[in-house]
């Protein structure tokens, strides 16, 4: 499955809009996360344990994306955005959609 942030595909043709398609994935990070990520951002810089929990979200949510993608018949997914949010002060939503089509080789 191809999966791109383009209109188009270089070397293909779009043959079939099949519509939009998504995947989301809400997060929360551990009593034990929350503690270290506290005392890092007392020094500032990185918090690595966030960095970690939505680099791991994002690619939940794009492997979500692409099953439904394969559940519709699509070869690949167009205009793939992210979006994401928190919900409460501890959970993140990422959000991965795009536009799931059929292509053929030009």
């Amino acid at each position: 499955m191809i999966v791109a942030t383009t209109e188009g595909l270089v070397g293909h043709r779009i043959t079939q809009t099949l519509g939009q398609v998504f995947g989301v994935v809400v997060r929360s990070r551990g009593l034990s996360g929350n503690f270290m990520a506290g005392l890092r951002s007392l020094g500032g810089g990185e918090i690595k344990e966030y960095t970690a929990l939505i680099e791991d979200t994002r690619r939940h949510a794009v492997d979500r994306l692409v099953a439904n993608a394969s559940a519709m018949g699509a070869d690949a997914v167009v205009m793939m955005r992210f979006d994401s949010g928190e919900i409460g002060q501890t959970m993140s939503e990422v959000v991965a959609y795009g536009t799931a089509v059929r292509i053929e080789p030009l």
